[in-house]
């Protein structure tokens, strides 16, 4: 069976929209989104609320380029992912860019630490950056899950459930 129609448009059950909304995973799911996408929603708000020690400010100190720039677009990207994280609309869409913002922050912050103090002090300080990695990696591998907007709305444009 094909997924597409004589006219080259994708069917609703092949669509890709279908394929990245539509998600078997476990109602708990929603307990690992409500993790990830909160810490998120949380530290994008605080580099608006302080620029100074976690936006523009601390974005300089670690080197990124165009500070005043790039820390309201990281922040901007947290807010908004965090939030379709927590609902659960567009899930794996949303862990995309919040997987490049965590392993940057990574990169950025942890590796540093790693040279300059050794391994466990490099591990203490990215234990919150590898749970979120893994958690938004997770999210991108299984969806939203049973208790979702994505669920929902599929269900309920297709009739399915």
């Amino acid at each position: 069976m094909t997924d597409l129609s004589a006219h080259g448009n994708p069917t609703r059950q092949g669509s890709w929209m279908a394929r990245i909304v539509r998600s078997d995973a476990a109602a708990s799911t929603l307990l690992v989104r409500l993790l990830v996408g909160g810490v998120f929603l949380s530290e994008g708000i605080q580099k608006f609320i302080y620029p100074d020690a976690l936006g523009a400010g601390r974005f300089m100190k670690i080197g990124i380029p165009m500070p005043t720039v790039t820390a309201p677009f990281v922040g901007a990207v947290e807010i908004v992912g965090g939030v379709l994280l927590i609902v659960g609309l567009l899930t794996r869409m949303a862990a995309i860019p919040l997987i490049i913002d965590i392993l940057v922050a990574i990169a950025s912050t942890k590796i540093p630490i790693l040279l300059k103090s050794g391994f466990w002090a490099m591990a203490h300080e990215a234990r919150v950056d590898y749970a979120m990695l893994l958690g938004s990696v997770f999210l991108l591998l299984v969806g939203a899950g049973r208790v979702s907007l994505d669920v929902r709305i599929w269900t309920s444009k297709n009739g399915d459930g």
